[in-house]
């Protein structure tokens, strides 16, 4: 089963800890940071399921941090955890692009309903259902099955996850890192063979305009 990966800022040491101890008891795969420029450069280096932010930090505070991060086109769910509670205060974290907001101090028990909740959704900040790949081919995300010509095309799952992962980030340079580590949970050995093999399968399905090969980098999945 699937660990999710959940990347948490937060300067406090101890509640830091706390949270970090009972979501991995959970089954959580928790990456923890005490600053904004150590949570920006994890937000580039790795693939998060969601976002769990605390806005009052040393150097880049959360709203800041998460609305470049949105600018970017990155979509991942985020929740806020702040002490701050005046309504100029929710509205700025809503504007930022959080997608649920919670204030402390808060049971543990309420962080983790709104994690489980929150991690459930697929593609966020998307407000169509289908997204078009060309005329004859649409993703649709809430199945998160590939149609062409009206039928379903059956892809082996982790060319499945990876298209799945190319539509969140579309237009986005994707490490082969990044991408690595979606396809490959934390037991299993990543190999860069199987890669280019599903590089490969997915061009042939989709066209391999659509996946651009990004010399040292990674890849870039387009729509343009």
């Amino acid at each position: 089963m699937k660990s999710y990966k959940i990347l948490f800022l937060e300067d406090d040491t101890n509640l830091n800890e706390t949270v970090t101890e009972f979501l991995q008891e959970h089954g959580y795969d928790v990456q923890s940071v005490y600053d904004g420029n150590e949570a920006e450069a994890k937000m580039y280096e790795n693939a998060y399921d969601l976002f769990l932010l605390d806005v009052n930090v040393p150097e880049i505070n959360g709203f800041e941090l998460l609305k470049t991060s949105r600018k970017n086109g990155n979509k991942t769910p985020a929740i806020f955890l702040t002490s701050l509670n005046s309504i100029d205060d929710v509205s700025d974290g809503y504007e930022s692009g959080c997608d649920d907001y919670i204030r402390k101090p808060f049971e543990l028990k309420e962080l983790l309903l709104r994690v489980q909740t929150l991690i459930k959704r697929e593609f966020f900040h998307s407000k169509k259902e289908m997204i078009e790949i060309n005329e004859n081919m649409q993703y649709d995300t809430t199945t998160t099955s590939l149609h062409v010509e009206g039928k379903e095309i059956q892809l082996q799952n982790k060319e499945a996850t990876l298209l799945k992962l190319f539509l969140k980030r579309r237009e986005e340079v994707i490490s082969h890192e990044v991408i690595l580590d979606t396809l490959w949970a934390y037991d299993e050995i990543a190999s860069d063979d199987a890669l280019r093999t599903y590089i490969k399968r997915l061009r042939k399905i989709i066209g391999k305009e659509r996946i651009i090969s990004v010399k040292r980098l990674g890849y870039k999945f387009t729509l343009k």
